[in-house]
């Protein structure tokens, strides 16, 4: 691509040379030399813009590629995890190898162009979608295993602590305005630990915005809990926590005015009200 670059603008002063050689020799006249001379900068203005142009395309690309990679990379170790601990026969589900596929021949045997690079992430969008797919089987599977008892959502968050906020609208702390509260919240003291409600696999561990450093637990069954607002985080992404573990300590990061665990139940994808399983009978 370089060379392709380079060869405009030696042509481009190859142009000028040639452009002041005819005129000294009288073949054109000064201002057709200077005509000349005005393309010739439009025209290397242009393929400056044109490479400027593909370069940010490129980039724009790149950075996507490398979060569909990453993407791809957290399902398989998050499927992988799963496979483990659901005790299943590890070669129906083999994260580690690329997914079966076939057909008749039909390439004509030429490499990605530029233009391609488009479809060549289409079809790692594709690849993400079947890993996905995999992992909902096996979330199936588990909430029909063994640990149908372990991954029943109830208890609280918190093992001293009180509830500061309930579920529902609230007066927003900072602004004053009437706003949607999703969780309940549990004022205690900064580092008290925060734990499990249920047994499952953690689908995010890291900072998000308004939640601070925030845990995401998936129970199978359609169920999901979030413990936001941490001090510091104890598990990472793709763990296996039981019912009971620690999986955070309790801070103020995010939008927060004190330190506490602001506390969600997803129930099919919706947040439900997190009293009914705080206070429901364990298995």
């Amino acid at each position: 691509m370089g060379i392709l670059f380079a060869l405009p603008f030696a042509m481009g002063a190859a142009g000028y040379w040639l452009a002041e050689r005819l005129t000294d020799e009288g073949v054109l006249d000064l201002n057709a030399a200077r005509a000349w001379e005005r393309d010739l900068d439009e025209q290397r203005q242009e393929l400056q813009e044109i490479r400027k142009q593909t370069d940010q395309e490129l980039e724009a690309l790149t950075v996507r590629l490398a979060e569909m990679q990453g993407k791809l990379l957290r399902l398989d170790a998050l499927g992988e995890r799963l496979v483990d601990v659901a005790d299943l026969q590890s070669d129906e589900f083999d994260f580690s190898i690329e997914p079966a596929m076939g057909g008749p021949a039909t390439s004509l045997g030429q490499a990605y162009q530029a233009p391609e690079i488009g479809q060549v992430l289409d079809e790692l969008a594709e690849r993400i979608d079947s890993r996905e797919q995999q992992l909902e089987v096996l979330d199936d599977l588990m909430a029909a295993n063994k640990f149908s008892d372990d991954i029943f959502v109830a208890g609280s968050p918190i093992t001293k602590g009180w509830m500061s906020s309930r579920y529902g609208q609230r007066t927003d702390p900072f602004n004053g305005s009437l706003a949607w509260h999703a969780g309940v919240d549990f004022a205690g003291k900064l580092g008290g630990d925060i734990v499990a409600v249920a047994s499952g696999v953690v689908t995010w561990a890291d900072d998000r915005y308004g939640y601070g450093n925030m845990v995401e637990i998936n129970h199978g069954n359609g169920y999901k809990t979030r413990y936001a607002h941490c001090k510091e985080l104890k598990v990472a992404v793709g763990d296996v926590v039981r019912k009971g573990d620690i999986v955070a300590l309790m801070g103020s990061t995010g939008r927060s005015t004190g330190p506490h665990v602001h506390f969600e139940v997803y129930k099919n994808g919706r947040t439900v009200d997190p009293a009914a399983y705080i206070h429901r009978k364990p298995r």
